[in-house]
């Protein structure tokens, strides 16, 4: 391994065929079904913690990885020649995450260039800086060069979210100033929008295809986006909202996934999420 490394935690909802291809190193949190813990991806992919969430009625709860953990990420990338690396994490308003990796990095702050950024973001909106960090360090770009392009992604990057319960959001304790939809009517379907790596309520709608009418109308309102993604946790009518939204951007010019067990945990069952840059 030469040039500069990219790492990111298991809330970046990318495939392990994207991070394989791009060489990007995942380090994963853990996820608790009551007295059951599971390491990220590792234990539990997201086919079975869908199901598992679904057969127990359980709400889960995740946990950061220990500094440990990245500081084992960030060793292997040093004895393998990398010049330096640049780790992406989760929101820190949302969890520990980024604190654990900062901790590994400054153990290591004498003997290699490890960078960590707190991209105010998650899922398909951090999968984006990671899949766009990823591929200027294969192109030879610096540690200097690969911050500064992740860093000017982070103002311009929205992420929404419509959401078919309250519940996990709420167990979570993740709701920020959203908390005014726990008062909703339980028919109420919320919408929910990252800003500034916190959750804060966009908007609700009686029903769920209300809901999804309000996404689209709000992705058209954009003048132009770029790099948009489509995530969802296990949505039964994923390919309804894709279709919604073609006229103006077909599929095959959107990436589209699972949204994982981390923001699963936090999103619900059927959550959709809508990820993309602000055009500049």
């Amino acid at each position: 391994m030469t040039g500069v490394h990219i790492v990111t935690d298991s809330s970046c909802d990318l495939s392990e065929a994207d991070t394989t291809a791009w060489g990007v190193g995942v380090v994963p949190l853990s996820i608790r079904f009551g007295s059951e813990e599971f390491i990220d991806r590792e234990e539990l992919n997201v086919e079975a913690f869908y199901a598992k969430m679904a057969s127990t009625g359980l709400l889960p709860e995740t946990a950061a990885p220990s500094p440990g953990r990245f500081e084992q990420e960030f060793r292997a990338a040093k004895d393998a020649g990398a010049s330096a690396v640049i780790c992406i994490n989760l929101s820190g308003e949302l969890s520990a995450t980024v604190q654990s990796a900062r901790n590994a990095a400054a153990s290591m702050k004498d003997e290699f260039d490890v960078r960590v950024i707190d991209s105010l973001s998650l899922t398909g909106g951090l999968g984006t800086m990671v899949l766009e960090a990823a591929q200027a360090a294969k192109a030879g770009a610096s540690a200097d060069e690969i911050q500064q392009l992740v860093e000017a992604m982070i103002p311009r990057s929205e992420i929404y979210g419509a959401l078919n319960t309250l519940d996990n959001l709420k167990k979570g304790g993740r709701i920020g100033s959203a908390k005014a939809l726990l008062g909703s009517m339980l028919s109420v379907k919320p919408i929910i929008r990252i800003v500034d790596g916190s959750v804060e309520e966009a908007g609700k709608q009686r029903t769920r295809k209300r809901a999804l009418e309000w996404m689209r109308d709000q992705l058209f309102a954009e003048e132009s986006v770029e790099k948009l993604s489509i995530l969802h946790g296990e949505a039964d009518d994923i390919e309804e909202f894709l279709t919604m939204i073609e006229s103006r951007h077909p599929r095959s010019s959107i990436r589209v996934g699972k949204i994982g067990a981390v923001i699963g945990t936090h999103g619900g069952p059927g959550v959709i999420g809508m990820c993309y840059l602000r055009s500049q």
